[in-house]
């Protein structure tokens, strides 16, 4: 592969649909691409003060503790990364303040940086590379590779999302009576236990799906602001007869 940036840029461009929604994939296009031999995806589980990332995908000989590890917001690297959303460049971790975070302290490669996958906007995870031996020292080109990879990883997280949603049976067969043009029509004697069976299927196979709770209140409160404005459309058609 050529050095420059552009054909760098060329080859991400090229090789990120074969990868679709496949996070080992984008982490074997990030290690490539800046020449890391550890490139690692972590992804946020969880709300608030219990929030955790834990690695969801990897290339390259990565530890079984490192596999392992749950990282809070503000710990390590990764979780200042999660904290702060912003992109880190450490030249030599042990010349560096944060020595004592260094996992392989006697590896002959050092560098590492790390990036911020985004999510509308949120910190959603972090995408990691680590130097190897065939290379010295990652610089701020290699630096904007990856953070060009973190948006795509972003994406493929998203896409991920979508195919658990639509993959589940409820959202089948949602979408079944649709495409038939017709509503089901079943008489049920309590149509309030109905609303609540289908309110609490609504919210598993949301969660099933991989979308934290920000993002299915999100969902929900789309779906209240359209009934309303369905009701509103009632009521001035109403008004007019």
């Amino acid at each position: 592969m050529a050095d420059d940036p552009l054909s760098k840029i060329h080859q991400l461009c090229h090789d990120i649909p074969a990868a679709h929604d496949d996070l080992a994939a984008h982490a074997a296009l990030a290690a490539t691409l800046v020449g890391a031999e550890i490139c690692s995806v972590m992804l946020v589980n969880g709300e608030g003060e219990n929030a955790r990332m834990s690695i969801a995908a990897s290339h390259g000989p990565l530890t079984q503790e490192a596999a392992a590890t749950l990282v809070a917001r503000g710990e390590g690297l990764a979780g200042q990364v999660f904290a702060n959303g912003t992109s880190m460049l450490v030249d030599d971790i042990l010349a560096s303040p944060y020595a004592v975070m260094a996992r392989r302290p006697a590896a002959p490669g050092r560098s590492l940086m790390l990036a911020p996958i985004r999510i509308e906007g949120r910190v959603a995870g972090t995408l990691t590379a680590s130097c190897g031996t065939a290379k010295g020292c990652f610089d701020e080109q290699d630096l904007a590779l990856l953070e060009t990879v973190a948006l795509f990883v972003g994406r493929a997280v998203q896409m991920r999302q979508l195919r658990g949603i639509l993959a589940s049976r409820f959202t089948q067969l949602a979408l079944a009576q649709e495409l038939q043009g017709t509503a089901a029509k079943i008489v049920y004697q309590k149509p309030d236990h109905v609303a609540r069976l289908l309110a609490r299927s609504f919210y598993r196979e949301m969660a099933r799906a991989g979308f934290d709770s920000n993002q299915i209140v999100q969902a929900a409160s789309e779906i209240i602001a359209q009934l309303n404005a369905s009701l509103a459309r009632h009521s001035a058609r109403d008004g007019r007869k």
